[in-house]
């Protein structure tokens, strides 16, 4: 007969509990040293995506880096918070925000679904999204009726407000790549591909560094230019205050400036 003290529910810990959680949705390799430590030190799980962001958020050799990498690490030392980076794909990042796995992620207001589930800071910096052309092709942009009939190589999972309804009526086409550094050579060497939308630094970061500078134009007129913040749970709105606050002196003292100089 089994002991009845062995049937005993075994007692919850915060550490077990995140332990048992990072197991089961693979957000990535947390010790018992470090689920431990949760329990005495005030953390911010930042989502840095699993291919980053460049130049935005750079991931290399375990290491992290970019813009906004910069800029959170920065402003969460000042607010005595150790951010730990967290490697979610974007189809899961919104709701394990919600659920409380990450608390943050980098995100423009204008790109998410249901953006009242979820509070933003002020703008870090402005994403600028534009067409990145072949240098050989006469595409000239101006509005989107220039783009009607025509297939552009989108991010699998973004959303273009600007061109969603033409989108959605089949009057432009899109064609969706998981990674943006993919999104230029499919322009190049794909069937009918017209042209890439992505951000113009993000761009501009690629190219460079496949050395593909010199076979793609951006066009002058800008599809649409939003504010790129930090999207969190509306349970850290004090945080987005306190972060808010940081960003305007890190502004008025030249730091931000000098972050951003960095990555041009």
């Amino acid at each position: 007969m089994r002991n009845a003290s062995s049937t005993r529910p075994l007692p919850i810990t915060l550490a077990s509990l995140t332990l048992l959680v990072y197991s089961l949705f693979g957000t990535g390799a947390l010790t018992a040293e470090e689920a431990s430590s949760q329990e005495d030190e005030r953390v911010f799980r930042f989502n840095v995506s699993p291919n980053g962001y460049p130049p935005y958020l750079i991931s290399e050799n375990g290491k992290q880096s970019g813009i906004m990498w910069d800029v959170v690490t920065a402003i969460a030392d000042r607010l005595d918070y150790r951010v730990i980076p967290e490697k979610i794909p974007r189809k899961r990042v919104d709701q394990m925000i919600i659920e409380g796995y990450i608390d943050g992620t980098t995100r423009a207001r204008e790109w998410t679904k249901n953006a009242d589930n979820f509070i933003f800071t002020d703008p870090v910096v402005s994403i600028e999204e534009v067409l990145f052309v072949p240098r050989d092709s006469n595409l000239e942009f101006e509005s989107p009726e220039d783009l009607f009939s025509l297939t552009l190589v989108t991010h699998l999972g973004y959303h273009y407000p600007a061109l969603e309804p033409h989108f959605q009526a089949g009057r432009i086409t899109r064609f969706d790549v998981s990674r943006d550094r993919d999104m230029f050579r499919y322009v190049l060497h794909g069937d009918d591909l017209d042209a890439a939308v992505a951000d113009r630094l993000v761009g501009r970061w690629i190219l460079l560094n496949e050395g593909m500078q010199d076979d793609f134009r951006t066009t002058s007129t800008a599809l649409s230019e939003y504010g790129f913040r930090l999207m969190l749970r509306k349970d850290w709105a004090d945080f987005a205050e306190s972060f808010d606050r940081e960003l305007q002196a890190m502004r008025e003292s030249g730091e931000l400036d000098e972050i951003l100089a960095n990555y041009r």
